[in-house]
């Protein structure tokens, strides 16, 4: 059979048409494969030991997360290096939304300006972050016996007995320690740091009287403050702390720069889709204005918070640079 010109023009439509077709559905395929996200059991890393604030929240919000989305989200605990561990595994996870962390990112960020060389993977380019669901703030506290009522008398005392005012912190690297290098810097005092392996025995040291101030959390402090024991200058905070409503905070105090918070995010692989990502930033939203999640969270010290997909990236890349620029200005090395 003879073909026409006629009948060639019309067979190439119907080749450019099927071959139009096809691209349409490949192109619309992954977008409609997000929108059924998740399709199966979620894991959200919490690269700590059980037991911690981390994996508590991490816990409750997965719980909530699992029946908001139809599907389970498994937490597993992946504990070493200062949380570096668990968190390079997620930075390294297939970006399909499967595998999510649950990151400490004050202490992430910290470690990653600190000691980049043992951290496997980068603040600004290993993840996308979903949403940074809450916060821990820090107190100033201080043996009763030393002679100080508020921030702007300590800074007072420092600088009258430079090298006298011991400060203990639970560890060297750890946000208590960048707090006090970040006091030293702003009020221009020298004093000592003293490190420990935890909240626990630098707090049972400063009650005893061998430390004069600590800068700890609010929930680790607590119990001492509300008993007399210890005696609470300032939180780290723009705004009171409900559990300590008559501490003033640091701007109050004025001292406006020091307002420092351990701050909990969770994050995805970078390269996950944003429509996972807004999924989750959506369900998290709900979630974190349900008062009873609220009380949950708050039980372990920490305030809820939500942030959009882009502003949490905006909040934890200023909170790393920060630390980076404060660690260099002060050649700050882990001994």
């Amino acid at each position: 059979m003879k073909l026409t010109a006629l009948t060639l023009t019309r067979r190439q439509a119907l080749t450019g048409l099927l071959a139009l077709s096809a691209l349409t559905i490949s192109a619309l395929s992954p977008v409609h494969a997000e929108s059924d996200y998740p399709k199966r059991s979620v894991r959200l890393i919490v690269p700590y030991a059980p037991g911690g604030a981390t994996d508590v929240i991490g816990r409750v919000l997965g719980k909530e997360l699992g029946e908001a989305l139809g599907q389970t989200f498994v937490v597993e605990n992946r504990a070493g290096a200062g949380g570096s561990l668990g968190a390079g595994q997620v930075a390294k996870s297939n970006p399909d939304g499967y595998t999510l962390l649950m990151g400490a990112f004050t202490s992430h960020t910290i470690n990653a300006a600190l000691t980049p060389e043992l951290v496997n993977f980068e603040i600004d380019k290993s993840f996308d972050y979903v949403s940074v669901v809450g916060t821990v703030p820090l107190v100033f506290a201080v043996n009763k016996k030393v002679p100080v009522q508020n921030v702007m008398e300590l800074v007072e005392l420092s600088k009258q007995n430079p090298g006298d005012v011991s400060f203990a912190s639970a560890g060297t690297g750890s946000p208590q320690h960048l707090a006090i290098e970040m006091f030293k810097q702003q009020a221009g005092a020298d004093v000592i740091h003293v490190p420990y392996r935890g909240s626990g025995p630098a707090l049972a040291d400063l009650l005893g009287g061998q430390v004069n101030v600590m800068i700890d959390t609010v929930p680790a402090a607590l119990g001492m403050i509300k008993s007399g024991d210890i005696r609470a200058l300032a939180t780290t905070t723009k705004e009171r702390v409900p559990s300590l409503p008559d501490v003033p905070t640091v701007v109050e105090a004025g001292m406006p720069d020091m307002q420092i918070s351990s701050m909990f995010a969770i994050a995805a692989p970078a390269g996950t889709p944003k429509e996972i990502t807004d999924k989750l930033n959506g369900a998290l939203e709900k979630i974190l204005s349900n008062p009873e999640v609220q009380a949950s969270m708050l039980a372990q010290g920490t305030l809820s918070t939500h942030a959009t997909p882009e502003e949490s990236a905006k909040m934890i890349n200023e909170e790393f640079a920060k630390w980076q620029k404060l660690i260099k200005d002060n050649d700050i090395k882990v001994e």
